[in-house]
């Protein structure tokens, strides 16, 4: 039996069935754990890092060019 890192729920399920590098999900937060080791199971919160710095890449570009074209208005 394996506890949730996120908020400490048992999840069972066979240790012998799961692989690294699998993601399950926890029953009672539902958040998204990938397996790092299988023997005892070793589970760590997957975070949404990768999808924020995608949209944060985005919101920083139009930023810019909100900056800039401000910066134009105030030169006329």
């Amino acid at each position: 039996m394996t506890k949730c890192p996120e908020c400490d729920a048992e999840i069972d399920f066979d240790e012998d069935e799961v692989e690294e590098g699998e993601i399950l999900s926890c029953p009672e937060c539902d958040v998204e754990l990938e397996v790092t080791q299988t023997h005892p199971v070793h589970l760590i919160v997957l975070s949404d890092e990768d999808d924020d710095e995608e949209e944060d890449d985005d919101g920083d570009e139009e930023s810019s060019a909100k900056g800039e074209e401000e910066e134009e208005e105030e030169g006329e």
